[in-house]
């Protein structure tokens, strides 16, 4: 056996911790910055409150993050924080805000449009503009991971951009910020928190300290997932599920996700499923596909989360599902059966790679018809 752990990311969690913001720049040497956000925060009380909590210290504000943020709003956010000369960023929202700003940030200092760096070849030059990552939902750890998702239309392609650079410098995780997040959204990040630690785990990159914090990750979310979806003012499940949205992140960062975030590319792209219920379409299923890979260290997994195997594991994932209003069928996501084929082919992406099951087109059409028995 051999591996290698790194995680350069300091990670505060404080409940109400965003109200320190200030001191934390200043102890840091910080002193001019912008925050990048998506639109919904321009016309929110809680942007006037980072800007706030930020002492003066942000100068200027990007707020054009799209859900699934394009190539062009890294590059206006990387002119605008050299336009302004910023000496680090603020990311505040969810995983689209973090992706833009990550990439934003290591874009600013290599010069040149950031395609080039996304599927031109070209590599980083390895400094970045400091960031500050302040998520807004549990759910995609992007906080702690050096990948930045990003849409390209023009040339019909999402992928990610991957270097140690875009690591942030600092996680400010404060579960009070999740207290306004609605149910349905509560449910698909938290469903993508349970992904990432389950793909970290079955993984074929897998190592021991991820498969450790994969497993604190899934008891968290099991345990609290429901009780944060029914009652979003229980500060103590939506805490619980902060922490399980961190800790997967750390989980991922270096075994990489797998077949549920392969498949779960073209069901956004295509279909406009938000990210964590396209994670989850499949996730539940693939439960069965890898119970018994590696002498089935997945049925293992399970039982240590209580459950009698991995199946019985996926069964619990599908009432999750069903319970928070998630989509599990065909007919639910729109999805029509001759589109099956193209949409099996649109699933070839290096993430799949990493399943410890090879997954045929036939078997994924079976994924997404549901022929595959838990």
């Amino acid at each position: 056996m051999k591996w290698t752990y790194i995680q350069p990311v300091e990670i505060i969690f404080e409940t109400g911790g965003v109200k320190r913001l200030s001191a934390l720049l200043e102890s840091r040497g910080l002193t001019k910055g912008v925050l990048v956000c998506d639109p919904f925060f321009a016309g929110s009380g809680l942007l006037e409150a980072v800007l706030s909590y930020a002492g003066g210290k942000l100068a200027a504000v990007y707020a054009s993050v799209t859900p699934n943020p394009r190539i062009e709003e890294a590059d206006a956010c990387a002119a605008l924080l050299r336009e302004t000369g910023a000496d680090f960023a603020v990311a505040l929202g969810g995983g689209s805000a973090m992706d833009c700003a990550k990439a934003a940030c290591a874009a600013a200092l290599s010069g040149g449009p950031i395609v080039g760096y996304h599927t031109g070849g070209k590599k980083l030059s390895g400094a970045a503009v400091p960031l500050i990552a302040i998520p807004t939902t549990a759910g995609t750890g992007s906080e702690v991971t050096c990948v930045a998702v990003l849409s390209d239309e023009a040339q019909g392609v999402k992928a990610p951009i991957a270097d140690n650079s875009m690591y942030a410098r600092l996680a400010l995780i404060d579960p009070e910020l999740t207290l306004s997040v609605p149910p349905r959204v509560t449910a698909a990040t938290g469903l993508d928190v349970l992904s990432h630690a389950l793909e970290a785990f079955w993984s074929r990159n897998h190592q021991p300290i991820c498969d450790a914090l994969a497993l604190r990750a899934a008891v968290l979310v099991f345990e609290n997932l429901q009780r944060a979806f029914e009652d979003g003012d229980d500060i103590d499940a939506r805490e619980k599920m902060c922490e399980a949205s961190v800790i997967a992140g750390l989980a991922f960062t270096l075994p990489k996700t797998a077949a549920s975030h392969a498949c779960s590319y073209p069901l956004t792209n295509l279909y406009g499923l938000p990210h964590g219920e396209a994670c989850a379409f499949t996730l539940d299923l693939l439960c069965a596909v890898n119970a018994e890979a590696e002498n089935g260290r997945l049925n293992a997994f399970a039982r240590q989360l209580g459950f009698g195997g991995a199946r019985q594991m996926g069964a619990e994932i599908t009432r999750l599902k069903k319970l928070t209003g998630m989509r599990v069928t065909l007919a639910d996501a729109g999805i029509d059966e001759a589109d099956l084929p193209a949409l099996a082919e649109k699933c070839r992406h290096p993430n799949l790679l990493n399943n410890p099951v090879p997954l045929d087109d036939a078997l994924l059409i079976a994924l997404f018809r549901r022929t595959k028995s838990l």
